[in-house]
């Protein structure tokens, strides 16, 4: 008897290293595929849109955001290229960057995406080169971005113009209002400019300020009377980051009041905005399931149980808050959304179960929960749940040039679109999904909307 079982043990001493081996050898396999496969849109990128923003994959030309080209796709892809060793390309980028980029222009921009895309850009490639014309550009655009905090409440307009800081754009959101201040924060830190970050914080507050006496925002608020316009109350674009935000600023700053901001704005996410649903399986046994839908800010009643793309961000944001098991309930229904179509959807009602918005733009929020799932718990299944919806996309998305949005999931039609999000966020996640931990010391940075990582201090 004592043999035989000195004989197993022997047997799993020696399947056991084989079977990490193989889960391995996986995982690196599909982190050279991403890499490739970012090469491959990189390359389209460079071949027909080089020095614009934006590839347009069907065409095979470009769309500029504005008047004049702000360098979108290269500065978003560039820490990616870093992060996936890169390094040659990584080189050259940045140096184009920092020779041909400027902000010396008569035109106007939106604050939200500049500061989320550029600054944020900027910022993190700063930190992980320590190029200082990086930073200088930087500092130049948070100077060029200010005026839009010059309202009489504090809470930014949503355009200014680059050269002449006008500014336009009344009515704004708590997504473009509340999402600043990690860019704008970490501006502060590194210019010894306390300015940037006061402003920013100021624009959270106040959107904060004005959440109703059960404790929701609205979707879109004016910024000199400080009225709500619209009093829809979800987790979904508009909203979605400014949530994001009071958590992620509290861990980046060490800021107390974002941290009580966050705490007592979650509990009245899950009172008025969460659906624990108890559905039949098929064992025909009940199942529980969570799902976040609309409300009316002022009375949390029920407006509509859509659940969307955008949406698919707050498992890791409650991963992050350490909330696991909430968190992983939310994801399943993500990956359900998604594998009903073999790809995600912008909206899904789960009361009828039917597509609302049918269209993908490549979007990253589904996969960087999936990341943040598996870097807290290791539990693999959430690494093949990325492989399934990797290979996903690969199937749908990609073209000869690049990859493309679809116009539908269901139809699969693709769109002549390819935004820089997809080298900043879509192809970062997936690729430190299945990449080694060591690629990135998760617990050192704190990640921007936009998925550039900034340093904690």
């Amino acid at each position: 008897m004592k043999s035989r079982l000195l004989f197993l043990i022997a047997i799993i001493a020696l399947c056991a290293p084989s079977s990490f081996a193989q889960q391995r050898t996986s995982r690196v396999t599909l982190a050279n595929e991403v890499r490739q496969e970012f090469l491959h849109a990189w390359n389209g990128y460079k071949q027909y849109a080089w020095g614009h923003d934006d590839l347009k994959p069907l065409t095979k030309s470009y769309h500029d955001w504005y008047a004049e080209p702000l360098l979108m796709t290269p500065v978003d892809a560039l820490d990616t290229m870093t992060l996936m060793g890169l390094n040659s390309e990584a080189k050259s980028t940045r140096e184009y960057i920092a020779t041909h980029l400027s902000f010396d222009k008569d035109i106007d921009v939106q604050n939200f995406e500049i500061t989320i895309r550029l600054l944020g850009g900027l910022l993190s490639n700063y930190e992980m080169t320590g190029d200082k014309r990086l930073l200088n550009l930087a500092e130049d655009l948070g100077n060029r971005l200010l005026p839009v905090f010059n309202s009489p409440t504090g809470l930014p307009y949503r355009y200014v113009n680059l050269k002449t800081g006008a500014v336009r754009g009344n009515v704004t959101n708590p997504a473009e209002a509340g999402t600043l201040l990690i860019e704008f924060g970490t501006l502060a830190r590194l210019t010894h400019r306390q300015i940037f970050y006061d402003k920013a914080k100021r624009a959270l507050v106040e959107i904060y300020n004005r959440r109703s006496p059960i404790g929701l925002v609205g979707t879109w608020i004016n910024v000199e009377t400080g009225a709500w316009t619209d009093t829809d109350s979800h987790i979904s674009g508009a909203i979605d980051s400014y949530y994001e935000y009071l958590l992620k600023c509290a861990i980046l700053f060490d800021d107390r009041d974002c941290r009580r901001m966050w705490t007592e704005s979650a509990i009245a996410i899950d009172k008025y905005l969460a659906a624990d649903l108890t559905v039949e399986a098929e064992n025909l046994r009940p199942m529980k399931v969570l799902w976040y839908g609309h409300a009316d800010m002022n009375t949390g009643l029920r407006t509509s149980n859509t659940y969307g793309a955008l949406d698919a961000f707050y498992p890791a944001v409650l991963a992050l808050w350490n909330n696991i098991p909430r968190a992983k309930r939310l994801q399943k229904s993500s990956f359900k959304m998604w594998t009903l179509n073999g790809i995600e959807p912008e909206e899904y009602d789960w009361g009828t179960g039917k597509v609302t918005a049918p269209g993908y733009p490549l979007r990253p929020e589904i996969i960087e929960s999936t990341y943040y799932l598996y870097h807290f718990t290791g539990d693999e299944k959430y690494s093949k749940m990325g492989e399934t919806m990797w290979r996903d996309f690969v199937k749908y998305c990609r073209t000869d040039a690049g990859y493309a949005a679809l116009k539908s999931v269901v139809t699969k039609e693709k769109n002549d679109s390819m935004q820089s999000f997809l080298f900043a966020e879509t192809f970062k996640y997936f690729y430190l999904l299945f990449a080694p931990p060591r690629t990135l010391d998760f617990d050192k940075v704190v990640f921007n909307t936009e998925a550039h990582p900034m340093r904690r201090k």
